[in-house]
C-alpha cells in the first residue's frame, strides 16, 4: 500500500534477504540470486550457473545495486573458474555488463586477481578457483560490515544536524539490503533511524524508470515496519515547499574524484530542490564506490536504457529477467530518452558518508584523504 504506518514490535525483525549467496546444488556451483524483477509480488530465487546467465541477469536488473554488483561480480569469476571457463573472457564479460555502477569491475579484478596470483604461487586450477571464492566471500562480508559502519555513521549524522527526532527522511530508487551484503547505504541509515523511534516518515519515490523505488523500497520499508508514503517522482518539490522533509538520503553507483555522485536518475533534481530549501542533501556509499580514477561527473559513463522501459509498463512477473509482456503507455514508434543515472556535483551534497567516516565539505582533497585510510578504495 502507498502509506504505511505500522511500527515494528522492539526486538522483533524479519529475517535478512538473501539477497545473493554462493550454492552448490547437486547438478554443480551456481551463482543464487534473490530475482528483483519479480519483486514485491513473488520472492524467488534465480540460479545462475554460468556467467553468461548472470551477465543477463545483471543486465536486465534481477541482481541490481552498485555494491551487490561487486559482489556478483566476484561471485562470478569464482563460478567461471569452478567451471573451468576462459577466465580472460569471462571476466570480460562480467566487467562489461553495465558500465556506470563502479563497483562491478572492482569485484570482477579482484577475485579475478586472487584467481591469478594463486596459479602464480603454483596452484592449480582447482585451488586458484577455490581461492576466488574464498575472496568473492570476504567482499561479502566485507561489505556487510561497511553497511552496518555507515549506517552508524549515517545516524550519528542525523542526530547532529536534526537534533530531537521525528525525522521525514526522503530517498530515492532502492538503497536497501537489496542492493548490499548487509543492510543497505541510505537505507540503511534511515531503517537505523526507524529502529532508535526517530524516524517519523520516510518518503519513497516511486523512482522512474524501472520503479525500483515501488517496488523494492517500499517493499523493504514494509518488511521492517517502518512509516513510509510513495510517491511520484515529480511531487517531491511540493513536499520540499510544505517543509515536510528534514533531509534526503540516496545511495550512489560511482563517487568521482571530485566528488560528483553518479546514482539513479533524478537524484540531481532532488538535490537543485534541497539546495533551493535548505535542505541536507546526503549520500551514503561504501569506498568500493568512489573511483579516484574517474576525475569529474562528466567523465562518468551513463547507461542508456531501452526505450521500452518508458513507453510500456511492466509488471513484475514472468521468466527471466521480468521478460513479461509491458503494457504499452505512449504511442507506437514514441522515442524515449532513458538514462539509468544523472550526476550530481559535489557543491550540491552536503555530506558524503561511508565506512571510514565522513566527508563534508564534499572536495576531492576530503575525498581523497578519506579513500587513503581506506584498502578498499577502487582502482581500475
Amino acid at each position: 500500500m502507498a502509506d504505511q504506518d505500522a511500527q515494528s514490535p522492539v526486538g522483533i525483525e524479519p529475517s535478512a534477504l538473501p539477497s545473493i549467496r554462493w550454492a552448490e546444488p547437486p547438478e554443480g556451483p551456481a551463482v543464487a540470486l534473490l530475482d528483483q524483477t519479480r519483486l514485491p509480488a513473488d520472492e524467488v530465487e534465480l540460479l545462475c550457473t554460468d556467467v553468461p546467465s548472470l551477465v543477463w541477469a545483471i543486465q536486465t536488473l534481477a541482481v541490481r545495486g552498485a555494491p551487490l554488483l561487486g559482489i556478483a561480480g566476484a561471485y562470478g569469476v569464482a563460478l567461471a573458474a569452478a567451471r573451468g571457463d576462459d577466465m580472460a573472457e569471462a571476466s570480460g564479460l562480467l566487467a562489461r555488463a553495465r558500465p556506470t555502477a563502479v563497483n562491478l569491475g572492482y569485484g570482477v579484478r579482484r577475485a579475478a586477481q586472487a584467481y591469478w596470483a594463486a596459479l602464480d604461487k603454483g596452484e592449480d586450477a582447482q585451488r586458484a578457483a577455490a581461492v576466488a571464492l574464498a575472496e568473492a566471500e570476504a567482499l561479502h562480508r566485507e561489505d556487510a560490515e561497511a553497511s552496518r559502519r555507515m549506517a552508524q555513521y549515517g545516524l550519528g549524522l542525523l542526530e547532529e544536524l536534526l537534533p530531537g527526532g521525528g525525522h521525514q527522511l526522503l530517498t530515492h530508487c532502492n538503497s536497501g539490503a537489496l542492493v548490499s551484503g548487509g543492510e543497505g547505504t541510505a537505507f540503511a541509515v534511515a531503517l537505523g533511524a526507524h529502529r532508535a523511534g526517530q524516524l517519523r516518515r520516510l518518503w519513497v519515490d516511486e523512482t522512474r524508470p524501472l520503479l525500483q523505488g515501488a517496488r523494492l523500497t517500499a517493499y523493504e520499508a514494509g518488511r521492517h515496519g517502518m512509516a513510509y508514503s510513495l510517491l511520484t517522482d515529480n511531487a517531491a518539490g511540493s513536499l520540499f515547499a510544505a517543509g515536510e522533509v528534514d533531509a534526503v538520503l540516496i545511495g550512489a553507483d560511482r563517487i568521482a574524484a571530485d566528488g560528483s555522485v553518479a546514482n539513479k536518475v533524478g537524484s540531481y533534481p532532488l538535490a537543485v530542490l534541497a539546495k533551493y530549501h535548505h535542505v541536507p542533501f546526503i549520500v551514503v556509499a561504501p569506498t568500493t564506490t568512489v573511483d579516484l580514477q574517474t576525475p569529474d561527473g562528466a567523465s562518468v559513463i551513463v547507461e542508456q536504457r531501452p526505450g521500452r522501459e518508458v513507453t510500456e509498463l511492466t509488471l513484475p512477473q514472468g521468466g527471466v529477467g521480468g521478460e513479461a509482456g509491458g503494457l504499452t503507455v505512449a504511442p507506437l514508434g514514441a522515442q524515449a530518452y532513458n538514462p539509468a543515472f544523472d550526476i550530481t556535483p559535489p557543491e550540491l551534497i552536503t555530506v558524503i558518508v561511508t565506512e571510514e567516516g565522513t566527508v563534508s565539505p564534499v572536495t576531492g582533497v576530503g575525498l581523497a584523504e578519506l579513500c587513503a585510510r581506506s584498502s578498499q578504495v577502487t582502482i581500475s
